[in-house]
């Protein structure tokens, strides 16, 4: 299921940014925060209370003519958030208190009828303080005062969102249809890979980055299985993502991730590997999504003997956190290796959903253990007790051990590796959780 979008607005100057970054950087549970993944973003996954949810800060309005006003500005923004937003946090400055320009932004946002809620931000006194208290007036309830650059109240404000999302749903009923979102920066071939999948022009093609603005579904049918890919809008650096219909672009680029069963991550072979396209890829892996590295535009490439496997390797180093990712190396223009995109997407979706039986895991897990036993700490060992799997897209597995905290970073790859020697799972994440066995004992 899709995780809820939370969107952070306001006007100029009143902290969204900060705000962002100390709920990215705070004590919130980060979702899969490994090692490779940068999160330099205009959004990231986190998780408060057990639910998931996507903030997208909306902050950074450049001016331009014709929307040259704060008015104006904060116009675009409330635009944005009630285009796709779940809950709306309306960020607002303690020290400056109300001014026209809130008032303005609240009209629009409760034409919206979304849940709203107000961070008064820039608070440094939370005993006997009235600055909010003027901020009731806009009628959205409760105004919770932050300090976002000191980080204090955030948790107050993480509980208010959560209390407003809407009713966790249940998984949709499982079909046969794939889902598949092509993902990528601008202008690397994303539009042009949907019309030689699918045999015909959907999407519209051009040289100018970010043509495509909205995530575009299409269906169709391959070797008798049934297909939805989805043409999303290319996402940009932080910084060069722009207000108005690009911003709101990004955010139903990341909705597009969360509703497939796999994403084709498309880089641009002839321009080479960027910083933009880990933090991309970097999402989908985050979301648990099955993962294809497409290298299009592979014909604009000058080759020799050991060109493919000198940039296989350069991928594999600069992406390691993707390395049960297969690659695939074609061109969308001359419609090289295009068929094999159906037939890998399938085995991709069907190893996340890949199951294996509680004794047949133990056993992988008990020889793994005695090959290479887990380190000590301090004079403790880990043991594993028992290990099985909770669920799948992606695979999950739960160790019952003595104390998590023995578990480290490495010796989880390890085991990792052991279950992908040993039973697949190619092209999916895998998620490990310890928990400590009911009565265990060192």
């Amino acid at each position: 299921m899709a995780k809820s979008i939370v969107a952070i607005v306001g006007r100029p100057n009143v902290g969204k940014s900060t705000l962002f970054n100390r709920l990215a950087g705070g004590r919130i549970a980060i979702v899969d925060d490994r090692p490779g993944v940068t999160r330099d973003r205009l959004y990231f996954s986190a998780e408060w209370q057990g639910r998931g949810m996507t903030i997208v800060d909306t902050g950074g309005i450049d001016l331009v003519e014709d929307e040259g006003t704060i008015i104006g500005q904060v116009r675009v923004q409330a635009a944005i958030a009630m285009a796709e937003a779940d809950v709306i946090v309306f960020v607002a400055d303690g020290q400056t208190g109300l001014t026209a320009e809130d008032e303005a932004l609240a009209i629009l946002l409760r034409r919206a009828k979304k849940p709203v809620v107000v961070c008064v931000n820039k608070v440094d006194v939370f005993v006997n303080n009235f600055s909010a208290a003027e901020f009731y007036s806009l009628g959205f309830g409760e105004p919770i005062p932050v300090s976002s650059l000191h980080g204090m109240n955030t948790g107050d404000l993480l509980d208010a969102i959560v209390g407003r999302l809407p009713p966790a749903g249940e998984e949709p009923p499982e079909t046969d249809v794939i889902r598949m979102a092509v993902i990528g920066r601008p202008n690397v071939g994303k539009s042009s890979l949907v019309n030689a999948i699918i045999g015909q022009k959907r999407s519209i093609v051009s040289d100018i980055a970010g043509t495509t603005r909205d995530a575009i579904d299409t269906p169709f049918t391959a070797n008798g299985q049934e297909y939805i890919i989805i043409d999303t809008a290319g996402m940009r650096k932080r910084k060069n993502v722009a207000a108005g219909p690009e911003r709101y672009s990004v955010i139903r680029a990341l909705r597009a991730v969360d509703r497939s069963d796999v994403a084709l991550m498309v880089l641009d072979s002839a321009a080479g590997l960027m910083e933009q396209d880990k933090k991309i890829a970097g999402y989908a892996d985050e979301a648990g999504k099955g993962l294809i590295l497409i290298m299009n535009k592979w014909d604009l490439v000058a080759k020799d003997s050991g060109t493919l496997n000198r940039t296989e390797k350069m991928l594999r180093q600069e992406l390691g956190f993707l390395a049960y990712a297969p690659i695939l190396f074609l061109s969308a223009l001359t419609r090289q290796r295009i068929g094999k995109i159906p037939e890998l997407v399938s085995f991709v979706a069907e190893q996340q959903n890949h199951r294996v039986t509680t004794a047949v895991l133990n056993d992988v897990i008990g020889q793994a253990t005695q090959l290479n036993p887990a380190p000590t700490d301090k004079g403790r060992r880990l043991k594993i007790f028992y290990c099985v799997q909770v669920g799948v897209k992606p695979p999950h597995f739960v160790f019952f051990v003595n104390d998590p905290e023995l578990m480290h970073f490495s010796y989880a790859r390890y085991l990792e590796n052991q279950l992908r020697q040993n039973f697949g799972f190619e092209g999916t994440p895998i998620r490990l959780t310890t928990r400590r066995k009911d009565g265990a004992d060192d």
